[in-house]
């Protein structure tokens, strides 16, 4: 195996040696992640990095066969994402949280743009004013070549208003911006409108040549996305989907100038391209019971492949050289799940990612011709020798007679037996865990504990049918699904069901508190981090941030099967405090503002004015998602003193 010779990465890459039979330190899992993101170069000639140590973001950029890398420290931020636009720019996504209006704040990604010789050249959009105001600017695609283009979504204002408020996605009167597909130079940051927008529209798909050939709608009063397309060469817009009809829109294929639609009918769900030219509909690859992503050439823009998920992910490749290169991949580093994250233009040299719930990521350089692996680094390095659980795929059934998918990670040791349990729900309840590595399971599993990831109904990504059946049953049936997982491993004997405990965050916290009050007797602890606990303030914060008419507004109330002022107080956990039996903790960032601290002070208040035992742990600087290591290491530490002092694993 060639190694490269990045003398930086390395120290990225290096390690701590563990000890074989002692659970990793804390910070080993609170770390932020060594290697995040990785591109290589249009010409294959350089690749670019993003991570770096535990507490702090850089960008290193290094030419690959020859030593040394250039760094460029991002600080403490956000960073998401990169990737090239040419040989000379790389794009690092940036996100951020800013206060607007008297109690609102709200999460904003930027673009910023670096140089291949380790300079900050731009920030792209920059001389349009009203594209400050976008939450997101997302990129659609970028043209590479001499003179690379970045084609992405911006704002335009439709009206002169001296004062601009924070319902910026309203429609009438009220809407002062439109989405607009914009043309941005990396070398200056600026840009220009190529494709104006409607109030409904929320993004467009440009073709090779920089002509949007798709314009994705939501009408906000009703929350229903429709899909408009043209063909090269025409300007009138045609609808080709509607979300009424069922399936999904997955995207546009450049070359072969057609859309790719999911169709659900009696026979399960069938991929299919639809042509613009001439409206022919064909066939694509097999039938699958879960909703696929469409993976594209991002420089050809043509459709590769088809991804979805049931235990890992299953590929579907439309081209059969990446689909060779995949396998050779397969055979090299098997057992874990495959990316191929970026690759040259020519498709000599790929980047690659390999991980799996039980093992943490780890990044390589393929040479294609040579065929030869270089390891470029692990995302979490600490951990590259320390004993990590092991996970596997299950189902059980729910007492109504559905099947439930799970993931159930057992601690290191080998021990299979009479384990205590930790219920660890999602948050986000149209989402769904997947078979990549996760640390906060990994951290319970080194402490003793068995760990079950249910993915309950309502969970996104394994059919229409299973995602509806969670409408209404927030506190319903998606709470007795993880009861029944855990009545289905005592059974087997897997698990203790006396020695249960219910962790979770955001909605995952919400079902913690909802086990803990309305189903007292199944749990013997309960943690819930930035949890929702009165539904009708997460409502009320959705009004206020949003407005009634916005579509994440028909969103939520859709989720809610439009329950009313009652069945939402009846749904919220903090109606129910005083029905709690077990410890309660509750730990929460002070600047979240997707589900706001409120919601856990009302709890704590609530549970002891009923006499109940429970702890409120702040955040100081910290937003819903746990973004610094420092607060996700004294998360850690918290959920593990209270867990040991309620719940021991021996």
């Amino acid at each position: 195996m060639r190694v490269l010779m990045l003398m930086a990465l390395a120290v990225w890459a290096a390690g701590a040696t563990m000890a074989a039979a002692a659970p990793p330190p804390v910070a080993a899992f609170a770390r932020l992640e060594a290697i995040q993101d990785a591109a290589i170069s249009p010409d294959g000639a350089r690749v670019a990095l993003l991570g770096g140590p535990a507490g702090a973001r850089s960008l290193n950029i290094a030419t690959l066969d020859q030593p040394g890398a250039k760094t460029v420290p991002l600080g403490d931020i956000e960073a998401v994402s990169i990737d090239w636009a040419g040989d000379d720019y790389v794009i690092v996504r940036v996100g951020f949280w800013e206060k607007r209006g008297p109690r609102s704040q709200y999460r904003f990604e930027r673009n910023i743009v670096v140089s291949a010789e380790g300079e900050v050249v731009a920030l792209l959009l920059s001389n349009d004013q009203a594209s400050r105001y976008a939450t997101g600017q997302p990129i659609m695609r970028v043209i590479h070549g001499e003179k690379p283009a970045v084609y992405l979504m911006g704002l335009q204002q439709t009206i002169d208003r001296s004062h601009v408020d924070s319902r910026i996605v309203q429609k009438g009167d009220e809407q002062v911006f439109k989405w607009s597909l914009w043309r941005a130079d990396p070398a200056t940051g600026h840009g220009r409108i190529v494709e104006p927008g409607n109030f409904d529209s929320r993004y467009f798909e440009p073709d090779s040549e920089g002509d949007a050939r798709v314009r994705y709608e939501v009408d906000p009063a009703v929350a229903k996305a429709r899909v408009f397309a043209r063909a090269k060469g025409e300007r009138r817009w045609t609808e080709i989907w509607r979300e009424e009809s069922g399936g999904a829109y997955l995207g546009y294929s450049d070359p072969e100038d057609s859309v790719y639609l999911l169709q659900v009918d009696e026979a399960g769900q069938q991929v299919v391209r639809h042509r613009l030219s001439d409206g022919q509909i064909e066939r694509v690859g097999d039938p699958s019971p879960y909703q696929p992503r469409l993976v594209r050439d991002p420089y050809t823009g043509r459709a590769l492949a088809l991804m979805a998920g049931g235990e890992s992910m299953e590929v579907q490749y439309l081209d059969p050289e990446i689909g060779a290169v995949h396998g050779l991949l397969t055979r090299a580093l098997p057992d874990r799940d495959l990316g191929l994250v970026s690759w040259s233009q020519d498709r000599k040299r790929f980047v690659i990612v390999a991980d799996g719930a039980d093992s943490p990521p780890v990044w390589y350089l393929l040479d294609w011709g040579k065929k030869e692996l270089s390891p470029l680094g692990s995302s979490f390095p600490e951990l590259a020798e320390a004993p990590l659980g092991q996970t596997q795929w299950i189902t059980y059934q729910a007492r109504d007679g559905l099947e439930i998918p799970a993931y159930l990670t057992l601690p290191p040791g080998g021990r299979t037996t009479g384990l205590p349990l930790i219920v660890l729900p999602h948050g986000r309840p149209a989402s769904r865990d997947t078979n990549s590595f996760d640390y906060l399971t990994q951290f319970l599993a080194s402490r003793g504990y068995a760990v079950l990831r249910p993915q309950f109904r309502g969970s996104r990504g394994f059919g229409k049918a299973f995602e509806d059946a969670g409408k209404g049953e927030w506190a319903g049936k998606m709470q007795t699904d993880l009861l029944d997982g855990v009545l289905s491993l005592s059974k087997d004997g897997v698990i203790d069901a006396q020695r249960v405990c219910i962790v979770g965050a955001s909605y995952g916290g919400y079902a913690a508190l909802v086990g803990a009050t309305l189903h007292p007797a199944a749990f013997q602890c309960a943690a819930a981090i930035a949890p929702v606990t009165d539904l009708q303030m997460a409502q009320l914060h959705v009004v206020r941030g949003s407005g009634r008419d916005s579509s994440r507004f028909t969103g939520f109330r859709d989720q809610l099967a439009n329950a009313t002022r009652e069945e939402m107080a009846a749904a919220s956990p903090v109606t129910h405090a005083a029905a709690a039996t077990a410890p309660i903790l509750l730990m929460h960032g002070e600047q979240d503002a997707v589900v706001l601290l409120d919601h856990s002070v009302l709890m704590k208040n609530a549970l002891e004015q009923a006499g109940k035992s429970v702890e409120l742990l702040t955040f100081e600087g910290e937003n819903h998602y746990f973004y610094r290591p420092q607060s996700r290491a004294r998360m850690l530490e918290a959920l593990d003193r209270f867990l040991t002092a309620h719940l021991p694993a021996s």
